[in-house]
């Protein structure tokens, strides 16, 4: 799969160029359109792709082919920002923000049982996905995406709502803001990452939990 993006950063767009017969797969609801003749599989959220949601009835996974000639399809995520590409070599792995990722090739893995988990959040139910594998994979943020490279011997602190992925090799540590407080490892509320270099963290400018809390406390979150 190639992946080529426009529309960035404000509102991107990614096509996903696919060959004879290659599957990708996409987070449901992000589809903005295929050439003629792409299959759409839908597949129950079971397993890892399951608790890349919190909610209890979850859309169904998609998947699309390309027939036998070739084939494209555009994504674009639900908020506006900025598209990163990773590419997946198989060696290095990376943990995603959940709603960070918007697709995939079909060789590369999505895996929320990943050990590092269990580390780093005590749970597996937490708010980020690993990915590993090879080949592309798209990433969304909302708003725009900044790539902080550490240097061996640096340290950043960000709030998790702001992180979208890092290398799996980083040292990492996810702490309590304050003692007492309400946290989460669910949503990342209360709670900080602290990185240590080196290595690569992708963050965004803006925060998706906070615009719900701003949308509820201007009365429009609610459905009349």
């Amino acid at each position: 799969m190639q992946v080529r993006t426009r529309h960035t950063p404000g509102f991107g767009v990614a096509r996903l160029l696919l060959a004879p017969a290659e599957p990708v797969q996409v987070e449901p609801g992000a589809m903005l359109a295929t050439s003629y003749g792409i299959s759409i599989e839908s597949k129950p959220r079971s397993g890892l792709l399951k608790s890349l949601t919190r909610s209890n009835n979850p859309p169904p996974a998609a998947v699309f082919t390309a027939p036998a000639e070739g084939g494209w399809v555009d994504v674009a995520p639900s908020l506006p920002g900025d598209l990163h590409v990773l590419e997946l070599d198989g060696t290095a792995g990376w943990c995603v923000a959940r709603n960070a990722w918007l697709a995939s090739a079909g060789t590369a893995r999505l895996d929320t049982q990943w050990p590092g988990f269990r580390v780093l959040l005590g749970s597996d139910d937490g708010f980020l996905t690993h990915l590993g594998g090879t080949g592309a994979a798209v990433l969304a943020c909302y708003g725009a995406l900044d790539v902080v490279t550490l240097r061996a011997g640096e340290f950043i602190t960000v709030q998790p709502g702001h992180v979208v992925a890092f290398a799996d090799a980083m040292q990492t540590r996810l702490r309590a803001v304050s003692q007492g407080g309400h946290q989460s490892v669910r949503t990342g509320e209360g709670l900080v990452f602290d990185f240590a270099g080196p290595g690569i963290v992708l963050t965004q400018t803006r925060n998706p939990l906070g615009m719900v809390h701003w949308l509820g406390a201007n009365g429009l979150g609610q459905r009349g």
